[in-house]
């Protein structure tokens, strides 16, 4: 979808993977103003230790209307796990589900899905968009095709798929994705795509990036904060929170 620009920043933050932690301490790097947007790619829940806290912030960013959320293939999952038959709760629990409930438990999954407060599901499933574009950048979870506009892509690409070295797309417009996890830490920049999942999850660290200037904020789960910007990583001094 396209929606009205704001006159700050556009911030894209890739996968948080319920690292709170990461995500409060990134927020604070970034000093957002009330004129920026954020843009969340998605993947907010599961591995990390707290969903339910990630999810309580992006809730309130969206109610504060700086908020643009992408859905990711872990919402995906989540949501299956609800609405389906036993096997896609099976399938999510296998992959993080059970740190996520856990989070709403107070470490217990015997809870169940019905742990989780209405408000967190009608967050993943109605308010959360599939992707977003201004007029120089589209935003996906995981990937897109370059011979179809946005409107059109499959969900095998929107969420699944690898990044792999995308070609530019018919739009002219740079892609800015997450879902491929970058171990190095560091955001892959090819110019017309730029992956900004760095593995915040795994010892890595949570990025954001300023789409119009390059300027990258990175955060981790130990409240350390670094800086850089997205043509020459080469980031700054590392501090604590």
């Amino acid at each position: 979808m396209t929606s009205i620009q704001r006159a700050g920043r556009v911030l894209a933050v890739g996968d948080i993977h319920g690292c709170l932690t990461a995500w409060d301490t990134l927020m604070t790097a970034v000093q957002l103003q009330p004129q920026d947007q954020v843009v969340t790619l998605g993947d907010y829940v599961d591995r990390g230790p707290d969903s339910k806290g990630v999810l309580e912030r992006l809730v309130a960013l969206h109610w504060q209307g700086q908020l643009i959320a992408l859905r990711g293939n872990h919402e995906l999952m989540m949501l299956r796990a609800r609405h389906s038959e036993r096997f896609a709760l099976y399938h999510w629990l296998s992959a993080g589900g059970e740190e996520t409930l856990a989070s709403y438990t107070g470490g217990e999954t015997r809870g169940g899905l019905t742990s989780i407060p209405e408000e967190h599901w009608n967050f993943i499933e109605k308010i959360c968009v599939n992707w977003w574009e201004t007029a120089s950048h589209f935003f996906v979870h995981a990937n897109a095709y370059s011979n179809l506009p946005l409107s059109q892509q499959p969900e095998r690409m929107l969420f699944w798929q690898k990044f792999n070295r995308p070609t530019p797309h018919r739009s002219g417009k740079t892609m800015v994705c997450g879902h491929t996890s970058q171990k190095s830490g560091e955001p892959l920049n090819l110019g017309h795509a730029i992956c900004i999942d760095t593995w915040v999850y795994g010892r890595g660290w949570l990025t954001c990036l300023d789409v119009t200037s390059g300027r990258v904020w990175q955060a981790n789960q130990d409240g350390q904060f670094r800086m850089g910007w997205l043509d020459a990583f080469n980031p700054c001094n590392t501090y604590y929170h």
